[in-house]
């Protein structure tokens, strides 16, 4: 049979073929993934390596080899009677191993880690002011507002015995038959004349304006003056000698 005559597809040649379909696929793709590892595998034979990783390969390999006798220093040193693995020193207190060589491999000028080093101390330094700081701040704020609300408490309590004093300075007043308070703020008011007051000193509020606490000490003084009465001792005395010998003071401290 010549060489450019088909082959008969009813012999047996020809049906012998592996004609599964997706085969002839499967096999260009292993070729080419064999030819690209063979490729990966001829560049890195070729590749030729840079300059620094030649000089770190042959500082590595002078470090890892022992000095020989070719070396003038070790030829000194066995001159003197050294030998190899004994310790420096007359007496053999010295170091056994040489010195290790430190190279610096990186771009930065000398002194470059210290100033870090010391850059990282000032700014752990400085956040440990701000945490005392912050510490401190949060400690102030505590202090002031347990301040306030003691303040506050106070004046309360001074209200309260304000309102207390008037009721009974009106009371007393009335007995000796006085229709006219000495102080408007002596008696007490209806709520109505209390509110609007209360209003009108918030439109206008003046220096003038007496404090409660002011306003206390001088209801509290006119009570003991014109009445002989002390409203923390809930008592009215006989007569001026009877109260300064029997009440203990003229202020709410004095009666605790």
């Amino acid at each position: 049979m010549g060489e450019d005559e088909e082959e008969d597809y009813m012999s047996d040649a020809f049906i012998q073929q592996d004609v599964r379909p997706g085969l002839p696929m499967v096999r260009r793709v292993r070729e080419a993934i064999q030819k690209e590892e063979k490729q990966k595998e001829a560049n890195e034979k070729n590749k030729q390596k840079s300059v620094k990783e030649e000089e770190h390969e042959r500082r590595e390999a002078v470090l890892r080899s022992a000095l020989g006798n070719e070396n003038r220093g070790f030829a000194l040193l066995q001159k003197m009677g050294y030998k190899s693995g004994q310790a420096l020193g007359k007496s053999g207190e010295g170091i056994v191993e040489p010195i290790p060589l430190n190279i610096k491999t990186g771009r930065s000028g000398l002194g470059h880690d210290e100033f870090k080093k010391r850059k990282a101390e000032e700014k752990l330094e400085s956040y440990r002011q701000k945490l005392h700081m912050k510490k401190k701040a949060n400690e102030q704020a505590a202090d002031q507002f347990r301040t306030r609300f003691k303040t506050k408490q106070e004046e309360r309590k001074m209200e309260g015995d304000l309102r207390r004093s008037q009721r009974a300075c009106q009371q007393l007043d009335m007995q000796k038959d006085i229709d006219v308070p000495k102080e408007i703020w002596y008696w007490t008011q209806p709520e109505e004349e209390e509110q609007k007051e209360e209003e009108e000193k918030e439109d206008e509020c003046t220096s003038s304006d007496l404090s409660v606490s002011e306003k206390l000490q001088l209801l509290t003084a006119y009570l003991r003056k014109e009445h002989f009465y002390c409203i923390w001792c809930g008592i009215t005395y006989e007569d001026a000698e009877d109260l300064s010998s029997n009440c203990p003071g003229d202020s709410a401290a004095d009666h605790d």
